[in-house]
């Protein structure tokens, strides 16, 4: 499998396998489908897992899959949803969500620990839910002041490697994070044909996502880039019940370019995912597969590489990187 610098990581497979779908947050599996394809990802080349207590039981199925020893050279990476916080809170409310993790993989180490929610401005005022504010989100003073410290605490102490934010929501305080130092070592950032975060945020917004992969890419900070499928939306189908209103509305949005992939035999899935691996910028993509035949697919639209330059035009004459109403 293709290896690309992720930052100051260093190098890491293309691909990521996302604890999303085998933690059964994609649609349904078992447990023992999950253990099968975590082992099956590792055996083909994939050496980067991204997890999240959120995620259900994709951690357990990693310790139960590794039993505490990963293969060599694999990497974990864990998240923490904060929101904002009294200061003197932040490190223990980390802490803990860690620990709880590390028990749970049966790891003493992560590899990369992410700010799982969004970073909005102080005086930011959600057009929707602002009452949820301090549950969704992390104001930049608190960021600032108590949360790239808390986060610096626990690598110093050796139990992260490094850290990372989720680069959804405010765009311009992303780039803020990104540009100002102390950076974080890697971004979770939007990277799909629609530039879509889907319902990842609640309002409609440009998401200036391929701005925020260049700045990354640009002040050396690894870019992980999530939603190569967005949810969903970029394949033939949703397989689940449960879906959220954006997710639904960039499925109808995205119609044109699935008939662009029927004229051309292809499945869009792959399209999709090839489309994401031959972004500028990005360096490893994370896979929301949540069974066997879904990795091998992903894995399938890998060994083909990037589109070539007239799919990639066709398919951005679509205009389809502009915001549903």
């Amino acid at each position: 499998m293709e290896k690309r610098q992720f930052g100051s990581i260093g190098e890491v497979s293309c691909l990521t396998l996302g604890g999303g779908g085998i933690g059964q947050v994609w649609g349904e599996t078992s447990r023992e489908e999950g253990v099968a394809t975590l082992r099956m990802a590792v055996d083909e080349g994939i050496d980067v897992i991204d997890a999240a207590p959120g995620h259900k039981v994709c951690e357990a199925l990693i310790g139960e899959a590794f039993e505490g020893r990963l293969p060599k050279g694999v990497k974990v990476t864990t998240k923490c949803g904060l929101g904002t916080v009294p200061d003197a809170e932040v490190y223990p409310r980390f802490r803990a969500s860690l620990e709880h993790s590390l028990k749970a993989m049966r790891l003493e180490q992560v590899d990369l620990f992410f700010l799982h929610n969004q970073i909005c401005p102080d005086d930011f005022v959600y057009p929707a839910e602002n009452d949820r504010r301090a549950e969704i989100a992390t104001t930049w003073s608190s960021y600032r002041h108590a949360v790239v410290p808390a986060l610096q605490r626990l690598q110093r102490e050796g139990l992260i490697g490094g850290w990372g934010i989720t680069g959804v929501s405010v765009p311009a305080t992303i780039l803020d994070a990104l540009t100002e130092a102390p950076r974080p070592h890697a971004v979770q950032a939007v990277a799909n044909l629609l530039d879509s975060p889907g319902g990842l945020i609640g309002f409609s917004t440009p998401s200036r996502a391929r701005e925020i992969i260049a700045a990354a890419h640009l002040n050396g900070v690894g870019v992980m880039a999530i939603r190569a499928v967005q949810a969903g939306a970029l394949t033939r189908r949703f397989d689940r019940a449960s879906l959220h209103d954006r997710d639904t509305a960039d499925f109808h949005h995205a119609a044109p370019f699935r008939a662009l992939c029927d004229k051309w035999g292809a499945d869009p899935a792959i399209i999709a995912h090839r489309y994401a691996l031959g972004m500028a910028g990005v360096e490893t993509v994370v896979l929301g597969v949540k069974n066997r035949d879904e990795l091998a697919d992903a894995l399938a639209a890998e060994r083909q590489g990037a589109l070539d330059p007239a799919e990639i035009a066709a398919i951005d004459a679509l205009a389809l990187r502009e915001v549903p109403a």
